[in-house]
């Protein structure tokens, strides 16, 4: 009588499927996995099975083994199987150079069937695009298209990499509570009833701040976390309502000590995971240097295209466009493409339309004769300075523009992306990190006419800077630095308040009263008056650094299990509505707005 408790019939796993090598040759091994594809060849039966770690090929014989071969035959794709056989050397004419296990297969003896598949809604064994809503809705199949796999090993390869790289250094892995307090920090709360307190909510965390500053006020002087995070807030590729981030904090730190911290934290996870070094120390710039240069707060430094002021080299031209910009208080900028001189009327207006209310001119040398359409307006001379400080050489095309120093380098910084992506100009497989310092203190929110946080509220002012926060808050610089990777923002940190007046000071400087400060955050300013040290830290984005590793420009190509763009789960068809009982039990009543269903 068969044990209930034994499906797999006696058989246990000897390997897995993607590490058998040539050593193995000569062994009695046991896999077990998914059928990937099967090739019937008449007497001979070819199917790769398939587990997290890859595939392995496997022979029946009718000639060896009638039972297994008569049970291969009804092998369809995604079945659940375990082989028993002894692994052979593949004839040189039969490798496949593309797989890790090519070198071998296993001739099989034993074939039991574990579980049969429906036909499939989705492909698991070919490389196909499929649907998004597809793949979300079958999610648990999607995960097994080895592309996927890949991604979600490689994820906790890098998770591996951090906590060890960290605990090396001293760091103490401390969670923090997913029932918080409601506080403004930027974005929307998740917020969540309680039964006990009725009318009243806690919120999901949209980041461990406030409970990371207390740890150091704790003595707890190194604390990291692999935190969940919650944002209510509008979706895009890099954006999902759960993420999750390398939090950390230090106590008895500056700047020049977070950065070190991270410096060796990227390296070692980078040297571990995709056996790369990266150069240290990073580079680091000043955000208006960013910002002029590159017309973004996280450039991507891959390649060039950087942006120039023409500003002296046109003024008291007969342009106008160029004049009134720069009498206004404007600026006139340009940026060289390498070997793209020779373009079309039609091309010229595909450019421009990447930066739409933006009016492009362009310059070149073709065949050492100056070539512009503003020739006329500008002199040779002053178009052949313009090549010159841009150094354009034979071929290569300048494009210039003019308009308010903002809202121009804003527009030009997002043509030379749009340009680099259209040339095939950013080098595939190259990780430039840079540091984004001296960031301002407070942006001004038009809408609500007043200062918000540029970071968030518990950041320190520049230290030369703070007399400022009474009289010009607006010139106020900020102890905050980002870490940007190939144009992303991964990180963001900054040294913190820690003291209760500044505290205040700064709260005040975004509208909250002392009595709203109090209310809001009246446990954190009561823990700087016990002997709060200086601190610092910074959170990496998980999700986007993994991103970025394996090459995927969504952060939910990472997730096992993503939201959609709508921020709901095709899979379990969450969010739903509960029952009238469940809202009772809350003392919630609903009220759908009409038309939102």
């Amino acid at each position: 009588m068969q044990d209930g408790t034994e499906p797999l019939g006696g058989l246990r796993r000897t390997h897995r499927c993607g590490e058998l090598r040539t050593e193995h040759v000569g062994q009695e091994v046991v896999l077990m996995g998914w059928v990937h594809r099967r090739r019937d060849l008449g007497g001979l039966i070819f199917v790769e099975v398939r587990d997290r770690e890859g595939l392995a090929q496997c022979v029946f014989d009718s000639a060896e083994s009638k039972s297994a071969f008569a049970l291969a035959e009804r092998l369809r794709s995604e079945y659940v199987v375990a082989v028993e056989g002894k692994v052979l050397q593949r004839s040189p004419q039969t490798v496949n150079p593309n797989l890790a296990t090519g070198e071998v297969e296993v001739h099989v003896d034993r074939l039991r069937l574990l579980n049969p598949s429906r036909e499939l809604p989705i492909l698991v064994a070919e490389e196909q695009n499929v649907d998004e809503s597809k793949r979300m809705q079958y999610r648990y199949l999607d995960l097994r298209r080895p592309r996927m796999t890949r991604n979600i090993v490689l994820r906790h390869r890098f998770t591996k990499a951090v906590r060890d790289y960290l605990d090396s250094v001293g760091f103490l892995e401390i969670e923090t509570p997913m029932l918080v307090r409601s506080t403004p920090e930027g974005a929307r709360d998740y917020l969540v009833p309680s039964r006990v307190h009725p009318g009243s909510f806690y919120a999901l965390p949209q980041s461990p701040q406030l409970f990371k500053q207390l740890l150091m006020v704790s003595g707890l002087d190194r604390y990291f976390q692999i935190a969940r995070c919650f944002r209510d807030e509008d979706l895009r590729a890099d954006r999902q309502p759960e993420f999750t981030q390398i939090d950390m904090e230090m106590s008895f730190v500056g700047q020049e000590d977070v950065f070190g911290v991270v410096e060796g934290l990227v390296a070692h996870v980078w040297s571990t995971v995709m056996e790369h070094q990266v150069a240290r120390p990073i580079r680091r710039m000043h955000y208006k240097e960013a910002a002029e240069r590159y017309g973004s707060d996280k450039p991507d430094l891959r390649f060039g295209l950087e942006l120039h002021s023409l500003d002296e080299i046109v003024r008291g031209s007969e342009f106008t466009p160029f004049e009134q910009t720069l009498s206004s208080g404007g600026t006139v900028k340009a940026l060289m493409v390498p070997g793209r001189g020779a373009i079309s009327r039609k091309e010229q207006d595909e450019v421009g339309a990447l930066v739409s209310g933006l009016k492009t001119f362009y310059a070149s040398r073709q065949q050492g004769e100056l070539k512009s359409s503003l020739l006329a307006k500008l002199g040779a001379e002053r178009v052949e300075k313009v090549l010159q400080a841009l150094g354009a050489g034979e071929g290569d095309l300048v494009i210039m523009a003019a308009g308010p120093a903002a809202s121009l380098n804003g527009q030009l910084g997002r043509l030379r992306l749009e340009l680099a992506r259209r040339y095939e100009l950013i080098p595939a497989s190259k990780f430039e990190f840079l540091w984004v310092v001296d960031f301002p203190l407070f942006a001004f929110d038009e809408e609500s006419g007043r200062l918000v946080p540029e970071h968030h509220p518990f950041t320190s002012p520049h230290p030369e800077d703070a007399h400022l926060l009474d009289s010009d808050p607006r010139q106020v610089r900020a102890a905050a630095y980002d870490l940007v990777l190939n144009g992303n923002e991964v990180a963001s940190g900054s040294i913190r308040i820690h003291q209760r007046e500044m505290q205040e000071k700064v709260l005040g400087c975004i509208g909250l009263s002392i009595e709203d400060a109090r209310q809001k955050f009246g446990f954190l300013l009561d823990a700087f008056e016990y002997g709060a040290p200086p601190h610092g830290g910074i959170a990496l984005g998980l999700d986007r650094l993994v991103a970025i590793c394996v090459g995927c420009d969504s952060i939910r190509e990472v997730l096992a299990f993503p939201k959609n763009a709508s921020a709901a789960d095709p899979m379990t068809g969450a969010p739903v509505e509960v029952s009238q009982d469940q809202l009772d039990i809350l003392h919630l009543n609903v009220r759908v707005p009409q038309g939102a269903r």
